[in-house]
């Protein structure tokens, strides 16, 4: 795969529905799995299994824990560089748009954003292949289908008709990642600084607003939003059953 391709990992978050397990830990750094390894060990090793070994860690609440653990980057044969979040300056997009100002990520030919509480085994070699074959701005990871969390009824003259508990939509769905060109980190730059601005609310519609090109690229993989306390425990079993090879 030709061009020069980095990762950026968001792990800035306080993680508030993970407490009390983050007024210990950055949500980040909770060990996991097997080996109790720091979930971020898991994405950074899956981003270099996939031969990108520049990573850029986009660092807020509990900072000097990860680089206390991850340093430059050398235990994990990765190079890594730190961008810490602006005072008052919160979201997704504002933590890009400060490590490219900052220099943390460098000039590339593209650059794959990661959310640190999500795990998934994503074939990141291919993502990069769509995305340089397509020409796109932006490539966003998309699962097809979503089941609701909940049940859902058909009611008509104030009678439910029929009742589907926890239906799988057919639905295109975000996961999380996605990978950037240069063009689009240009406009992340020039849009960022409100107080509060996020890749996936006010970035990517922006985008598609000023007649960006943003392909899609599904994955069939499993993915793990670790979000809530619940959420970690079903990781950490999955995780104990089904190692995931590489990233252990």
């Amino acid at each position: 795969m030709k061009g020069s391709f980095q990762a950026a990992v968001l792990c800035g978050g306080r993680g508030e529905r993970l407490r009390p397990l983050t007024d210990y830990f950055q949500k980040v750094m909770i060990p996991i799995g097997p080996k109790k390894l720091p979930l971020l060990a898991y994405t950074i090793a899956m981003i270099r299994h996939h031969g990108i070994s520049r990573v850029a860690l986009l660092t807020g609440y509990r900072s000097e824990d990860i680089k206390r653990y991850f340093g430059d980057g050398a235990s994990q044969k990765v190079k890594i560089s730190y961008s810490e979040d602006e005072p008052g300056m919160t979201g997704s997009l504002n933590a890009v748009a400060n490590a490219l100002k900052d220099g943390a990520i460098g000039k590339c030919d593209g650059l794959l954003i990661y959310y640190g509480d999500i795990l998934t085994d994503l074939n990141i070699t291919d993502l990069m292949q769509v995305h340089k074959s397509t020409g796109a701005d932006v490539t966003l990871v998309l699962d097809k289908g979503y089941t609701l969390p909940v049940g859902v009824a058909e009611v008509a003259d104030g009678f439910v008709k029929s009742f589907r508990e926890k239906p799988r939509m057919d639905l295109s769905v975000t996961a999380g990642p996605m990978v950037v060109g240069p063009m689009a980190m240009e406009l992340m730059v020039k849009v960022a600084g409100r107080r509060k601005t996020d890749l996936m609310t006010d970035f990517v519609p922006l985008l598609l607003k000023k007649g960006g090109k943003v392909a899609a690229y599904y994955t069939t993989q499993p993915w793990f939003d670790v979000g809530t306390v619940s959420s970690f425990v079903k990781l950490d079993e999955e995780l104990s059953r089904h190692p995931l090879g590489y990233l252990v």
